[in-house]
């Protein structure tokens, strides 16, 4: 893994600090241009991990959600940078029940190459280097993760948003065969497939580059993929920032023998 992880990992651990700090008090709650709420959490994070990114790698541009107003223009120009959400789930901090992430990813000519994902509330952090492999840490210890084809004799499993349904996520599911849903907030849909305690992420909602490409490097990192309803990679530092649906699971083959790529067919043909 890159030479700097060591301060990677102990500047967003020292973000996470910081979120607790709020999230352990009584704080406000104001709403983005977006209709998004926002907290004093979503800012102090932010400003940590910039100053920090700037300083580990000065010569690797950073662009993160709360300061997400570098022109195309110039971000075209990128081969590679740092696309950061520094809270991740503000719902559900909103909420209080802990399913909210701090992201970092490095892009690389469009493709997420470096993941972390940090869970302040349950002290997991999910490290995922697509060239070296994907670790999670514990309070108790590390652990390599690798994903593996699920058993086809058992039910599958879907990591469903808990926060965001859609229409389309409903028509989805009708088509599925046997399946059980999992619901969960932020990156953590992403961690729970890498883990092993989901089968696959579905998502057919709008979401944005700083919403997945840490959790997709960590899936791609753990053997698994990212592609959208018709088999092609999710691709970063694109005009607009947003993503269309995708799909994350083991393998491309696994989820259309499974039925996953006929179902999410019937929603976006």
């Amino acid at each position: 893994m890159h030479s700097w992880l060591p301060e990677l990992e102990t500047l967003i651990r020292t973000a996470g600090d910081a979120v607790l700090n709020v999230y352990h008090s009584e704080f406000a709650v104001t709403t983005k241009d977006d209709r998004t709420p926002l907290t004093v959490a979503d800012q102090r994070s932010h400003a940590i991990l910039v100053e920090g990114l700037r300083r580990i790698t000065p010569d690797i541009p950073v662009l993160s959600e709360e300061g997400a107003t570098i022109a195309y223009e110039e971000r075209k120009a990128w081969a590679h940078f740092w696309l950061v959400d520094p809270l991740d789930g503000t719902k559900e901090f909103i909420r209080r029940n802990g399913e909210f992430t701090i992201n970092v990813a490095l892009i690389e000519n469009g493709r997420p190459v470096l993941g972390l994902v940090l869970v302040p509330d349950l002290n997991r952090l999910f490290i995922g280097d697509v060239f070296d492999g994907c670790v999670e840490k514990r309070a108790h210890g590390v652990r390599r993760l690798r994903m593996e084809e699920p058993d086809p004799t058992q039910p599958m499993v879907l990591v469903a948003t808990r926060s965001h349904p859609t229409p389309e996520m409903e028509t989805f599911f009708r088509h599925l065969p046997a399946h059980e849903r999992l619901p969960r907030g932020s990156a953590l849909k992403f961690c729970a497939v890498a883990a092993g305690e989901a089968h696959c992420y579905p998502r057919f909602g709008p979401t944005w580059e700083w919403d997945t490409g840490a959790g997709h490097a960590v899936v791609e990192a753990a053997g698994g993929v990212v592609v959208d309803p018709h088999g092609e990679p999710l691709r970063y530092n694109k005009p607009d920032l947003i993503n269309g649906y995708f799909l994350a699971g083991p393998s491309l083959a696994w989820m259309k023998a499974a039925g996953i790529l006929a179902a999410a067919r019937a929603v976006c043909p």
